[in-house]
């Protein structure tokens, strides 16, 4: 099925295995990514045809205009929203926690979110068959100790993807959140390496720590994250809305 995709924060991580993984399933799709990594940004597009692609801050409101310029230029339209763009903050108890830095969460988690939406609902109703998928995470389900602007901001966006799976459910858009738990990756990693530096412990035992509240005690793939996401935007999918998807392993805590 062609379709024409919008994967925001797509030149790297889940970001850029969901990109490849609408590439692969079929050729005649196109997709468009925005990025704040024009570098990162501009080599994808060299390595996958049919990817276009516009440098931008999902929280601000003019680079949001012009990414959606740029969409409906370079698309013609759009199928499948998937918000994936989103910042860790730093790792800090509440009672030291910068606000400067958790108001930065907070702008980007979720008002970047909000502001893309928002561009993409019009476009949406025009589709015959429109999908937004979410990207929340683990912490959007469980407190999470010394991540709480992360942990805000992510359930948050359960919020915004119930309330437009509410709104759109009308135009036959689908709306839905994508939980991921610990997950392969260099922003995984980073995190493990922020929480062993403020609990002064190991990043051994940080990854022990994460892995041991799981029944599955593994590290989920991108490329399952963008396997999960092709179905819920496919044609099998069309009554799954308000829904949140957990990928963690069947985690009982953010660890």
């Amino acid at each position: 099925m062609s379709q024409r995709v919008l994967v925001t924060a797509g030149a790297s991580g889940i970001g850029l295995s969901i990109v490849k993984a609408f590439a692969a399933a079929n050729r005649s799709s196109r997709i468009h990514i925005c990025d704040i990594d024009e570098r990162a940004g501009l080599a994808l597009v060299d390595q996958l045809p049919g990817v276009t692609f516009t440098k931008a801050d999902v929280c601000k409101e003019d680079d949001v205009r012009r990414l959606f310029d740029d969409v409906q230029r370079e698309l013609g339209g759009l199928d499948v929203l998937v918000n994936n763009a989103g910042i860790a903050g730093e790792t800090a108890p509440v009672e030291s926690y910068d606000p400067q830095i958790f108001r930065q969460v907070l702008d980007v988690n979720v008002m970047g979110n909000f502001l893309v939406a928002q561009a993409a609902i019009p476009l949406l109703k025009q589709s015959p068959s429109a999908s937004i998928l979410i990207m929340s995470s683990l912490a959007g389900r469980f407190g999470y100790a010394n991540r709480s602007a992360y942990s805000a901001s992510k359930w948050a966006l359960v919020g915004l993807a119930k309330t437009l799976a509410l709104e759109l459910g009308p135009y036959g858009i689908t709306s839905n959140s994508i939980h991921p738990g610990a997950t392969q990756g260099e922003r995984f990693m980073n995190v493990l390496k922020d929480r062993a530096a403020c609990t002064g412990t190991t990043l051994e035992a940080q990854m022990q720590l994460a892995l041991r509240n799981q029944s599955v005690q593994r590290v989920t793939e991108p490329d399952d994250i963008a396997a999960l996401v092709l179905f819920l935007a496919g044609p099998h999918a069309r009554t799954i809305s308000g829904q949140m998807f957990a990928m963690d392993g069947d985690s009982k805590a953010a660890n």
